[in-house]
């Protein structure tokens, strides 16, 4: 990919200890994934900006897996949830329990007080326990019985579904949908990849394939990267830039809803991270480019017309992005 950046480019900050240690988790995943590149790239950016991830796909393609060596690679806190139709909010929160000793009611934390959370099949469970998870992945935080729970930083949702099977499944709300930094979509790999896949797998000698995994960023060093990440330049013909591109989705013909500022704040964020993967402290046009359809495809809704007709947001996205002139 072009960067737009001079061979004899320096960074004003240490950003070179950022992309040497997001490629060393890289080189870990890899030890296990083959392909999916584009996936990884973008769980690692929502690693430097501290978004959550919408990741769709067929079942197989590793989603589940992908998220948990990712999770394997840093030595944080991980909890994983299977969300079901009969999960209540209360077993994802946690729930105030009487304590005989003290004569109190006490609260026990769920497993979403945790650094890193894998919610597997998103869609799986109704409105009443998705919407559990609105306070706590944009504000951080869980106001029970009157008493605000703070979580612990970092703090990452990363969230699975499955666009094909329908029977027994939810549709997540436009509300919690735009709580996402990223939805990424996940297609079958190619060929060539699929015969590493299976070669790797008939040349494995480990039952659990993860174990080849080891921990190699550790939680003060993620923070230090994201505050790195959250410093990163950005121009204002860019900012215009940004601004541009998600004012031309609510005006273009082909879509019934466009996207809020929060999907150009979001836009902004994702930018700064995939500069920062690439060891600049500026955003470049592309960086805006690359982060615009998974930033804005969740975000925005394709006229009942022109679905019918098979044009998909993606495709859309795609069109803006080409008719703006781009900040040089």
């Amino acid at each position: 990919m072009e960067t737009n950046q001079p061979d004899n480019f320096t960074s004003r900050m240490p950003l070179e200890q950022v992309q040497q240690g997001l490629q060393q988790v890289k080189t870990e995943i890899n030890k296990v994934i083959v392909g999916q590149e584009k996936m990884i790239d973008h769980l690692l950016v929502a690693l430097l900006t501290g978004g959550h991830v919408l990741i769709e796909g067929v079942p197989g393609v590793a989603k589940t897996i992908t998220a948990r060596l990712l999770a394997k690679s840093l030595d944080i806190n991980f909890s994983r949830i299977q969300f079901t139709p009969d999960l209540m909010p209360s077993d994802i929160l946690g729930t105030s329990v009487f304590n005989l000793r003290d004569s109190d009611f006490e609260f026990k934390k769920g497993p979403i007080f945790s650094e890193f959370v894998l919610i597997d099949e998103i869609n799986r469970s109704p409105a009443k326990t998705q919407a559990a998870l609105f306070e706590v992945m944009e504000e951080r935080q869980i106001s029970m019985d009157g008493i605000v729970h703070p979580m612990a930083e970092p703090f990452l949702v990363i969230a699975t579904q499955n666009p094909i099977e329908h029977e027994g499944t939810y549709r997540l709300p436009e509300a919690q949908l735009d709580r996402f930094l990223f939805k990424i979509t996940v297609d079958y790999p190619t060929p060539e990849q699929e015969f590493q896949i299976i070669s790797n797998h008939h040349h494995s000698k480990t039952p659990d394939k993860t174990d080849v995994v080891k921990p190699v960023l550790s939680t003060h060093q993620l923070l230090s990267f994201q505050q790195l990440t959250q410093k990163v330049v950005v121009e204002e013909n860019l900012m215009r830039y940004i601004a541009q591109l998600v004012i031309n989705t609510r005006e273009n013909p082909f879509l019934y809803l466009g996207a809020s500022p929060r999907a150009s704040l979001a836009l902004l964020v994702a930018s700064k991270g995939f500069a920062a993967l690439r060891g600049r402290d500026f955003v470049t046009p592309e960086d805006i480019k690359e982060a615009s359809q998974a930033v804005l495809r969740h975000r925005i809704m394709v006229s009942p017309e022109r679905e019918m007709e098979g044009l998909t947001a993606d495709e859309i996205i795609r069109q803006i992005t080409e008719g703006i002139e781009i900040p040089r």
